[in-house]
């Protein structure tokens, strides 16, 4: 079956949403598995940067069936905002082009205050979220006291299930956290107002679609959110995201069977970035990760936060290939190198003066670990005029070939910049 996911192999904000906006021209599918509007996918078509959060983002495709699945949690003010952006740029013309499963969880305004309030008060040992409510929100569905997307249009038990939410919530946010409580009818006037606007992106059962798509031969590509380091199992955790962000999830969060995935793509820049607290080996806190964070533009889509930068990780990068079962890599923003002497790889670190070249799973061990590098020749040339990896400078190309060397994975799309065009398949998509 021709499924594809397309999952992040770093600390997220590796390029999946241009990624899946170029692979989207030839698929019939974009599934949105995980996550919440705690992810930005950045996407720039003809110079014009349209950023998405919660729509898969092959929605800048008429053509592309897009589908939020039971995975995600929907900020349904957010995506009310979205789509009406996409409306008002003439970029969402078919109301049947994106879909929500009935399962999806409902993110409302008492998860945002709860989930700003925790990290009010945790001071310096904060973890870093976008106080997006997304944990919040997944630890409601996981404690079975959730709002589904389905039950925002069943008026006989809506309000009897936002008392039972709200009773927990009110009691935290005014006896341990100091905030106001949220009323049950402010509530209620929130859902009636979005409801009707999102009524007609209503699907009852997305996995079955999927399904139905899938044995039919068509083209589904699976979209992830944040990336493969930051998941809530395998992650740097305490610092991770609230939901798992491998591609096991895919199956999970869109309901369907692993014999379903015939590839799995992997997206890396040519560097590392992070942001928020957490341990990083290769950050460089220098001008050089102040070079890399200008020249890249990173600043998060989300939030506007500075991401912290720093030279590519290959310890880590094999060990978000083992996690996810990786098939490919993408490799992105190679054209942010050009004018480096000296690109060095980390390819092992020093943990307690002992070399060592597998990923360490305890946070306490990576916050030890210094990274070991290897130093590659680099360019000097502008690489975003450039038509195949052929165009590219011989330094430029010996450093894609030393990647995939490297982690045993082939390279197929090599990215120069942020727009459509800019892409240089090695392998085509869907071959």
């Amino acid at each position: 079956m021709p499924g594809i996911i397309v999952v992040g192999s770093q600390w997220g904000d590796e390029g999946k949403g241009k990624v899946v906006d170029v692979f989207s021209q030839k698929a019939d599918f974009v599934v949105r598995y995980q996550g919440g509007a705690n992810a930005g996918h950045t996407l720039v078509v003809d110079g014009k940067k349209t950023v998405l959060h919660l729509i898969p983002s092959g929605v800048l495709h008429p053509h592309t069936t897009c589908i939020i699945a039971a995975g995600c949690v929907l900020d349904i003010e957010k995506l009310s905002d979205e789509i009406r952006a996409l409306k008002e740029n003439g970029l969402l013309k078919d109301d049947a082009q994106l879909q929500i499963s009935d399962s999806a969880t409902v993110i409302l305004p008492y998860h945002k205050v709860l989930d700003q309030a925790r990290e009010k008060a945790a001071g310096l040992e904060k973890i870093g979220t976008t106080g997006r409510g997304i944990g919040p929100a997944y630890e409601e569905r996981a404690s079975r006291k959730a709002l589904l997307f389905g039950d925002l249009f069943q008026k006989d038990s809506l309000r009897g299930k936002l008392e039972v939410a709200l009773k927990e919530k009110n009691f935290l946010l005014e006896k341990f956290y100091n905030e106001k409580p949220v009323s049950v009818d402010e509530m209620i006037t929130l859902i009636d107002k979005v409801a009707k606007y999102l009524e007609p992106y209503r699907s009852r059962d997305t996995s079955l679609q999927i399904y139905k798509a899938l044995k039919a031969t068509k083209k589904v590509l699976f979209e992830g959110a944040q990336g493969s380091l930051l998941d809530l199992l395998h992650g740097t955790y305490p610092f991770v995201t609230s939901s798992s962000t491998l591609s096991g999830s895919a199956m999970i969060g869109a309901g369907i069977g692993p014999g379903t995935i015939n590839q799995v793509m992997g997206i890396t820049k040519a560097y590392t970035t992070r942001v928020g607290s957490g341990p990083f080996p290769t950050e460089c806190d220098n001008e050089i990760g102040e070079r890399l964070r200008q020249t890249g533009a990173e600043f998060g889509a989300t939030t506007g936060r500075s991401r912290r930068c720093g030279w590519l990780d290959l310890v880590a990068l094999k060990y978000a290939i083992r996690l996810s079962g990786i098939t490919s890599l993408a490799l992105m923003k190679l054209d942010v190198l050009s004018g480096f002497e000296k690109i060095d790889v980390c390819n092992a670190y020093e943990l307690d003066g002992q070399r060592i070249t597998e990923y360490p799973v305890s946070p306490g061990d990576l916050a030890r670990c210094k990274p070991l590098y290897e130093s590659l020749n680099g360019w000097k040339e502008d690489l975003t005029q450039a038509k195949s990896v052929q165009d590219l400078p011989r330094y430029a190309q010996e450093y894609v070939q030393f990647i995939g060397a490297s982690v045993a994975v082939p390279i197929d799309v090599v990215s120069v910049g942020p727009g459509r065009d800019q892409t240089l398949w090695i392998k085509p998509l869907f071959s």
